[in-house]
């Protein structure tokens, strides 16, 4: 019972972290065209996560019965602390990483040393993670393209105040949609995992798993709270060095990954929020001209991507070892 408490807690301390971590996700366009304030973007994102934190469950679903079997305490909390330990390694550096995947490495990779190759539902894996971690970055920035081409072939003869006034409305709305599917896709990580632990609690099996209401409020509150302590480090790379930002372009990528981020939600996708914001400005700054983008700052930004669950795998899996050998069953 100490066991599952702990990892009921280090969830929850993922979920604020992820808050925190993430944040740049939701209002780093916003803050850094100067629409909103940072404080009145964050007290924005951070109610809208808990909202949308609390409307759907099929990812919390995915996680609990869909990656893993013969699921213990033991592999669980190795999961979640090298989960922990990459997001505040990329939050340090400031690099916008995925927290989503992150905790799937981490799974993957104490699951592996717990219970070998055959521990690990490799068909879930493919098609729940990694097809979506390939797919959703392309999906943004093929929509941001295409809505931004759209945009600017729409207002090219337009007023410029009277469009930039628009559009700076209009990116209050797309940042708080933004916030809301934030907090519907990667609250409900957490969520699957509490779940997983406590279904697994004296060795039952995972099936038909239930979110409990208090789980859920937990972790929408945690996720919250994480929030509203801010992202610095990342808002600057989403908001200033990938591209400089207008209202138009903010709005334009915002809408674009809140509508991926929402269809991997409903289908029970666990997508990185991070990936799907940047692939989005990466294409709204194509679609302005490809010279616009700093693709070097890209360039980064993938290979923390290719690696995340590799090297959360990797520290799982030596935290799992450590801890075994400590004594923690």
């Amino acid at each position: 019972m100490l066991l599952i408490i702990l990892i009921v807690i280090c969830a929850l301390a993922f979920d604020f972290i992820n808050g925190f971590h993430d944040t740049a996700n939701a209002i780093a366009t916003v803050v850094s065209t100067r629409v909103l304030s940072p404080r009145a973007a964050i007290i924005m994102a951070a109610s809208l996560n808990f909202v949308g934190a609390l409307c759907f469950t099929k990812v919390a679903k995915t996680i609990a019965e869909g990656l893993v079997t013969g699921a213990n305490q033991h592999m669980i909390l190795s999961a979640i602390l090298g989960a922990i330990v990459w997001n505040l390694i990329t939050w340090y550096f400031g690099i916008p990483s995925s927290s989503s995947h992150a905790l799937v490495g981490g799974l993957v990779g104490a699951a592996l040393i717990h219970g070998g190759v055959r521990s690990v539902k490799w068909d879930g894996v493919l098609s729940k993670v990694v097809f979506p971690l390939v797919t959703s970055p392309v999906a943004g920035f093929v929509l941001g393209l295409v809505l931004m081409s759209g945009i600017i072939y729409f207002i090219a003869h337009a007023h410029a105040a009277r469009a930039g006034k628009t559009f700076r409305t209009l990116q209050v709305v797309s940042s708080a949609f933004m916030s809301f599917t934030h907090g519907s896709n990667d609250a409900q990580k957490s969520m699957g995992i509490i779940a997983l632990a406590v279904a697994s609690y004296g060795g039952h099996a995972v099936a038909k798993t239930e979110i409990p209401l208090w789980v859920k409020l937990a972790c929408a509150i945690a996720m919250a709270l994480g929030t509203s302590m801010g992202g610095w480090r990342i808002i600057h790379t989403m908001g200033s060095r990938i591209l400089r930002l207008d209202p138009v372009h903010g709005f334009a990528a915002e809408m674009t990954a809140s509508c991926v981020i929402l269809y991997a939600t409903i289908t029970g996708k666990s997508v990185s929020t991070t990936h799907v914001i940047s692939g989005s400005i990466f294409g709204v700054g194509a679609a302005k001209r490809l010279s616009a983008v700093r693709w070097q700052v890209a360039r980064t930004m993938v290979t923390a991507w290719v690696l995340t669950i590799p090297a959360t795998a990797t520290v799982a899996a030596g935290i799992y070892l450590l801890t075994g050998a400590l004594g923690v069953k």
